[in-house]
């Protein structure tokens, strides 16, 4: 696939003061010790039952915290967490003014200049330039002034394409995109892939909804996954059911094209080939080698 950019609809929320690390470490399913001027994180923040609140990424700029957020829920994201301030000098912001590109296609780590380990991290000027911590297949993500981030990116000659290139890729390889895929105070992590792409730290101490999430782990209780699918249904819509026989085994998340995310019971699958329609038409499921 050849190398290209579009414009990602995020927010960005950034956390200052001399308490920030530790105020998030009891709080985030991530170890905020991991964020560095060379690395970012994938996390997550869950009720105290574990459920699903809120998926980010985590960069360090300067004395900053940068938290790559779903668009439209940062100022729920800083309600959340200022209930826990108490005291502590730490100070929650939103920047409506900083936008976030993705580049992606194979090699982008290479064309634009930074190691392609998931994480990598590096400032471009005032650009935070680095690779995703998900999954080194959604590429690079670039965050900044709009300004200079077009101006690298003519600079690196990288062709602009509609986001729904991006958003293909994505549920190809079953990453969820925040509440489009994901309910609030009802997902648990590991039935929304979030173990696989970095976003729980195991062998950190205890945070809010680590009991729960552990539990799932340790004694195998997860019965659904999110997988992804190819269909023939152009009118696919979030909620559709998902059918084996006559059976209900799950339902549609996100869709783009004639591709979806899929929320599936784990049970559904276990056969060599399973039969699994939409509207009466057969789904076929998109595996990590496609």
């Amino acid at each position: 696939m050849p190398i290209t950019y579009t414009k990602l609809s995020r927010d960005i929320v950034e956390i200052s003061g001399t308490d920030q690390r530790n105020f998030l470490q009891g709080l985030i399913s991530q170890d905020i010790e991991k964020v560095t001027s060379e690395n970012c994180v994938y996390g997550t923040l869950l009720t105290p039952q574990g459920k699903f609140l809120h998926d980010f990424i985590i960069l360090q700029k300067d004395d900053l915290l940068v938290f790559d957020c779903e668009q439209g829920r940062s100022a729920d994201l800083i309600s959340r967490l200022s209930r826990f301030k108490l005291r502590a000098d730490v100070h929650l912001e939103s920047h409506p003014e900083t936008m976030v590109y993705a580049v992606f296609g194979d090699g982008a780590a290479e064309r634009v200049g930074i190691d392609q380990t998931v994480g990598a991290t590096m400032l471009v000027g005032d650009v935070l330039l680095s690779v995703d911590p998900r999954t080194e297949d959604l590429g690079c993500r670039l965050i900044g002034p709009e300004a200079s981030i077009i101006k690298f990116l003519q600079d690196h000659d990288i062709p602009e394409v509609a986001f729904d290139a991006y958003d293909q890729r994505r549920i190809a390889r079953g990453v969820p995109d925040g509440t489009r895929d994901l309910e609030v105070e009802k997902s648990i992590l590991l039935e929304s892939n979030i173990d696989e792409l970095h976003g729980i730290d195991w062998e950190k101490g205890c945070y809010m909804g680590q009991e729960l999430t552990a539990r799932t782990k340790y004694r195998g209780l997860v019965k659904r996954r999110l997988h992804a699918f190819e269909t023939t249904v152009n009118a696919a819509e979030p909620g559709d059911p998902i059918l084996s026989g006559d059976k209900e085994v799950g339902n549609v998340r996100s869709t783009n094209g004639n591709l979806l995310l899929a929320s599936i019971r784990t049970d559904a699958l276990e056969s060599e080939k399973p039969e699994l329609s939409l509207k009466d038409s057969p789904l076929k499921r998109i595996m990590e080698t496609d």
